[in-house]
């Protein structure tokens, strides 16, 4: 299947696809090296996208599917988000924070991904005490066995995430569980069978235009869905980029660096829970699941010591002044 390249005009500044990729937000993506050019390949909107990091814009390609009338541009720019402007907000986040300006030295161009909520459910579901590389297999089994092909790329076929009813059949959760789910097999097809007797797709859909607080509680009513997972789609697929998930990282660095009184907590509370995200909250302002998400990454390993296998080989110019 032949497709050419077409140009996506964007800043490495404004956009860096290593760490808005790779960074555990979406687990279609993966980084393949073909021709001597590093590709990221990943399934979104039921297309397969080829995309190529460049200084000044991004190569993209589109396999699959049949809307010959969908603006392929406005469709990227959308996911990534890029009519907000890093350029203006990194300054703030950076003159609140001297943490947060030393990480976006690293960390530029780190986006909130506007993923599509079903696919955001089922995946942060899967994401319960794993590892990013075993929920990437578990969320692409669940499209290979639920969802339609989109097309064959370099030697491997591609497929569209399920629908919301495909995983809500009674033999799901067997067939789950014989391919190495376990207990999440009965979460994925018992928050499936919920989401169906809400309304399906429109269900998860109101969510966005609820407060955010509303939102996440409502979320919680999903088997197997607390709190971290509920910010976790909240942030990144339903619009309140307020949401923080506290997870190990995030408790970490709130730990060691913000709040020393979490020295004397043993555990995560939800009175602790509450009070992180809360203070982050106050520091960032109403974006804070963004600026958040920056020191995510700087704390993942795999990002750490300039590993030019992660980097990108680009990095972002000081602008000349006027």
């Amino acid at each position: 299947m032949k497709e050419v390249w077409r140009k996506l005009l964007c800043k490495n500044i404004e956009l860096q696809l290593v760490g808005t990729l790779n960074g555990g937000q979406s687990f279609r993506w993966k980084k393949i090296l073909k021709d001597d050019k590093d590709e990221w390949v990943g399934v979104f909107r039921n297309k397969l996208w080829i995309l190529q990091q460049e200084e000044d814009y991004i190569l993209y390609k589109v396999l699959g599917g049949s809307d010959k009338s969908e603006n392929s541009e406005q469709t990227l720019r959308d996911y990534f988000q890029l009519d907000l402007k890093l350029e203006d907000h990194y300054p703030i986040w950076s003159e609140k924070d001297p943490y947060f300006k030393e990480a976006a030295k690293q960390f530029y161009g780190i986006r909130i991904l506007n993923q599509e909520v079903t696919e955001n459910v089922f995946s942060f579901i899967c994401s319960s005490n794993n590892n990013i590389s075993r929920i990437s297999s578990m969320v692409e089994k669940l499209a290979k066995f639920y969802g339609k092909e989109i097309c064959e790329y370099n030697n491997e076929m591609y497929y569209a995430f399920p629908e919301v009813e495909n995983l809500a059949d009674d033999s799901v959760e067997k067939k789950l569980r014989d391919n190495g789910f376990g207990y999440r097999a009965k979460y994925i097809n018992r928050t499936a069978q919920i989401i169906v007797e809400n309304g399906g797709k429109k269900w998860l859909e109101k969510l966005r235009n609820m407060e955010y607080i509303d939102s996440k509680k409502n979320l919680m009513t999903l088997t197997g869905i607390g709190a971290k997972v509920a910010d976790c789609i909240c942030l990144m697929s339903l619009g309140h980029l307020q949401a923080i998930p506290v997870d190990t990282h995030i408790y970490q660095i709130a730990k060691r660096l913000y709040m020393p009184k979490l020295h004397q907590q043993k555990t995560v509370t939800d009175k602790i829970y509450n009070e992180i995200g809360d203070h982050f909250r106050e520091l960032y302002g109403p974006l804070a699941g963004w600026a958040h998400t920056v020191l995510f990454c700087a704390d993942l390993k795999k990002f750490q010591g300039n590993n030019e296998k992660e980097d990108t080989n680009t990095k972002p110019k000081k602008k000349n002044k006027k």
